[in-house]
């Protein structure tokens, strides 16, 4: 019974860990965020990838974009999935939406208090949790990084401020994902363009290097591909299948021993 009791226990554990992960491997190159229900592709520079792989013809030389180019490739982007023989071509950019879930707040701040940012959606923050901000879920939550501000020691006004560094600060953990680097990556976002000095032609960008969002200039940077929603899970392999109806024939014996 004890060594029944083991290998139903495991079970439970292979079962409930997709379900309860936050980033789950479809295989294929493709990572399914199962908060935000939507599909990353695993390797974080694939515009670089792309061009080495197609002989320059596709992507580009070194990753970096501006945001038309990034837009531009997102949405022409063909990914196959060896897995389940499927094309893919629904590909855009991450989203960056209001933290607050209602209107962008411009004004910088520390704490994630603000749109323009450290510690946007971070754990113990005014908008803990929130998927406005999709690569900033995906840093603080998803992946559990910190970023460089310390949320409650730090802080700024319009005339003075304080920024503390927190101890772990920075992409001190990729997970899944295959070359995330610690630089400026693009985002899609619904508010108007915005800069400091009013000039607007600023972009939003993320930063993975110490987990900052906020606008900055027309400059080139890194670009995500995601997708809404999942993919089709690739089946339980037959032997697991046939373990799992084991156990349950052990279940039943075991009740009728008992």
């Amino acid at each position: 019974m004890k060594a029944l009791a083991s290998s139903l226990a495991l079970c439970a554990v292979l079962v409930s860990s997709e379900a309860n992960a936050a980033l789950i491997d479809r295989g294929g190159g493709l990572i399914y965020d199962n908060v935000l229900n939507v599909t990353w592709l695993q390797d974080a520079n694939y515009a670089k990838t792309q061009y080495i792989q197609s002989g320059g013809t596709q992507g580009y030389a070194n990753g970096y974009m501006n945001l038309s180019q990034a837009t531009t490739w997102a949405s022409n982007l063909s990914y196959y999935d060896s897995v389940r023989n499927v094309t893919y071509t629904d590909w855009r950019l991450p989203n960056t939406n209001p933290v607050n879930g209602t209107a962008f707040n411009y004004n910088l701040s520390y704490n994630g208090s603000t749109d323009y940012s450290y510690n946007v959606s971070a754990s113990g923050t005014a908008y803990a949790g929130s998927t406005g901000s999709e690569m900033a879920h995906l840093f603080y939550n998803s992946l559990n990084n910190k970023g460089y501000a310390n949320p409650a020691t730090s802080w700024i006004s319009s005339t003075a401020g304080h920024l503390e560094m927190q101890f772990g600060w920075g992409l001190a953990n990729t997970g899944p994902f295959s070359n995330l680097f610690g630089v400026d990556y693009l985002s899609e976002w619904t508010g108007p363009m915005y800069s400091p000095d009013g000039s607007g032609g600023h972009v939003w960008t993320f930063r993975f290097a110490d987990g900052f969002q906020g606008p900055a200039g027309d400059t080139t940077a890194y670009a995500m591909a995601v997708r809404d929603g999942d993919v089709a899970a690739v089946p339980v392999p037959a032997a697991a299948w046939l373990l799992g109806s084991g156990l349950l024939g052990l279940v039943g014996v075991a009740r009728r021993n008992a």
